[in-house]
């Protein structure tokens, strides 16, 4: 199964667990906490509506570590770069939405916990370029 692993391959696998667990946060943590942990404002989190995109929103956050896991053990390491690489684009919309919603810090954290993600990718270290 790990028979392809290298010590590069390392931080995909644990960008790879943190994006499915981190994903179910709702389910386990409850869809208050999740909201504000995603860094959106105390008033956000109160708002029913918003429970249920944030539930649904994390489903898809989990597919996509569940992905990134089977391209791994399916040596799509090619794959799993292509993925990090876009993960960017999403790391810029949240960036800019925490930043909308004042919630600075936190579009900080944001946009520095998702950079080193997407410059992996494009440089594609988890295939080794």
């Amino acid at each position: 199964m790990f028979e392809q692993f290298v010590p590069r391959h390392i931080f995909p696998l644990f960008i790879a667990t943190t994006i499915t667990f981190g994903g179910a946060m709702p389910f386990w943590a409850g869809p208050e906490r999740a909201i504000i942990a995603f860094g959106l404002p105390e008033r956000t989190s109160v708002s029913k509506p918003a429970h249920a995109l944030i539930i649904t929103q994390s489903a898809r956050v989990s597919a996509l570590g569940v992905a990134l896991w089977g391209m791994y053990l399916g040596g799509h390491f090619e794959a799993m770069d292509m993925l990090f690489a876009s993960l960017g684009y999403v790391g810029l919309v949240d960036t800019y939405v925490c930043w909308k919603e004042g919630m600075a810090g936190k579009a900080v954290f944001r946009a520095v916990s998702t950079a080193p993600i997407a410059i992996w990718g494009l440089l594609g270290m988890t295939a080794g370029r």
